[in-house]
């Protein structure tokens, strides 16, 4: 993986424990991952709970496809 590779996003979640359960499978992989989204308020980071505008979990260009295995393992 090149220092510039740009941020994708993999996929979006309704929660804050869906997008980190596959942001800590991605980065056990070697996969780095990113969890963007709505600030859960009052609650704090820790909050894991539903979230407004869902939350997005974005990894680096040359790692889309092998990342994308976690979330469909099925997938050849």
């Amino acid at each position: 993986m090149t220092d510039h590779a740009e941020w994708v996003l993999l996929a979006s979640f309704a929660t804050g424990l869906e997008a980190d359960q596959v942001r800590l499978e991605l980065e056990e992989a070697g996969v780095p991952a990113l969890v963007r989204g709505a600030q859960p308020g009052i609650f704090g980071p820790g909050f894991q709970g539903p979230s407004m505008g869902g939350l997005d979990v974005y990894v680096p260009s040359p790692e889309l496809e092998r990342a994308r295995v976690f979330l469909d393992p099925g997938t050849p």
